[in-house]
């Protein structure tokens, strides 16, 4: 159930190990790639994604994946990131930036660094789960530390729940950087088809635009019910595999799974993710490809100038640029238009570039919901483990990357380990 890379991944490797087995991979969109998809600008351009995206140098399932199923080499480059302190745009993806960093002094410095190094180098604690960023970074780096680094990225990322964030979503964050960031050819859309393209080849049916709406236990198989433009089908099968977010599951299983279960699951919470699309002839950033904001006055988490990273032949010569927020579900900022929304972030944007014109604009507008699970100190306790607690059903969804950040990599690895578990089963 889904159509992102963590089910095409895991019917890849399932068709792959066992030939005779019928798999369906259902997914309610007209498009495959999950929170990865993308959309053309122009025919000749590569399709673009809907949210920003990239990965590590050190995304090794993905990697080593995209070579197995015989994609095209990654690009990578070592693009330019910073964030903004008041009307400055400051590097900080080097040690000696934080070094030369003119908002804390030297011995403030030094700590913050102490304390990055050891996050970077030292595995994960169990006790960073249910212990608080914000304590940690407090006692670690001191208050100034904390108030001038991180507070205002822990409030774009995590709104009101930014106090309660567990240190663990930081150490992931801190230990799986990396300088070097990569980039498939021909755009995440491109490699997303060319996987599908072997899935279906040995022999998998991808039935797109059908909804699951109801699971259900009919002795020792699962019924499926699921919508397409036909009406409603009920289709009978040994394993099922969900990708779908945590909170949707939840509303096809009523009829399957036991209720504290359901319960645990509904208390995970989500911020959804808006982003903006500016196309045009100008750049917003010169050399800048990620810039965080840290300024609370600016209504949006991040601005990304995807061109400073991908070269803008590859988009007809055009500039592209996001601007990303995560905000709560009923946020006024949803029911504005893509032409309302620039007009409202144009006077911030231009706080960052006053001569920003966006001239010969096109403007996409794209929510995407439970982009971003509240990896609250709890979290750990809450997230739904592979194996679920009916026999033969199997969850592969990207809350159970936690604490890393949501990515194709993890997505990959998911797919790939739920596979198995599969295979072993039959064995």
């Amino acid at each position: 159930m889904g159509g992102g890379i963590s089910a095409l991944t895991s019917a890849y490797f399932i068709s792959q190990q066992n030939p005779s087995l019928e798999i369906v991979l259902f997914e309610k969109e007209n498009f495959l790639g999950g929170m990865a998809s993308g959309f053309k600008i122009d025919k000749k351009a590569w399709p673009l994604e809907k949210t920003y995206h990239h990965l590590f140098a050190n995304d090794r399932d993905l990697i080593n994946f995209n070579k197995e199923i015989g994609y095209p080499p990654f690009i990578f480059h070592s693009p330019l990131t910073a964030s903004l302190y008041n009307s400055r745009i400051i590097p900080l993806d080097r040690p000696q930036n934080l070094l030369s960093f003119p908002l804390l002094s030297m011995k403030e410095k030094i700590r913050a660094a102490f304390i990055l190094a050891w996050l970077r180098f030292f595995p994960k604690l169990s006790l960073y789960d249910t212990l608080s960023a914000e304590k940690f970074l407090k006692k670690a780096m001191g208050n100034k530390g904390w108030q001038v680094l991180w507070q205002e990225l822990f409030r774009k990322k995590f709104g009101k729940y930014a106090g309660i964030i567990s240190t663990a979503f930081i150490w992931a964050r801190i230990s799986k950087r990396t300088k070097k960031l990569g980039y498939p050819q021909g755009g995440y859309q491109s490699l997303v088809n060319f996987l599908a393209s072997k899935d279906i080849n040995q022999g998998v049916m991808i039935k797109k635009q059908t909804t699951v709406l109801k699971i259900i236990r009919n002795n020792s198989q699962f019924e499926l019910i699921t919508k397409d433009e036909r009406g409603l089908s009920k289709d009978k099968f040994d394993f099922v595999i969900s990708t779908l977010p945590t909170q949707v599951l939840v509303k096809v299983g009523e009829d399957l799974f036991e209720t504290d279960y359901l319960s645990r699951l509904r208390k995970i919470r989500y911020l959804d993710a808006l982003n903006l699309i500016i196309i045009s002839n100008d750049k917003l950033l010169k050399e800048t490809y990620w810039l965080n904001i840290c300024r609370s006055d600016l209504p949006f988490m991040v601005v990304v100038q995807h061109t400073n990273f991908i070269d803008k032949k590859h988009y007809q010569g055009k500039e592209i640029l996001y601007v990303g927020s995560y905000l709560e579900h009923n946020s006024p900022f949803f029911s504005l238009t893509a032409q309302d929304l620039f007009k409202k972030y144009l006077p911030f944007l231009r706080k960052i570039n006053p001569n920003y014109e966006a001239a010969g604009k096109k403007l996409f507008l794209f929510k995407t919901i439970f982009a971003q699970p509240i990896f609250s100190q709890d979290f750990i306790h809450l997230k739904p483990m592979m194996v679920s607690p009916v026999k033969n059903f199997f969850i592969a969804n990207l809350d159970m990357t936690y604490p890393y950040d949501r990515g194709a990599n993890y997505a990959v690895k998911l797919g790939k380990e739920v596979a198995q578990k599969i295979l072993e089963q039959l064995c």
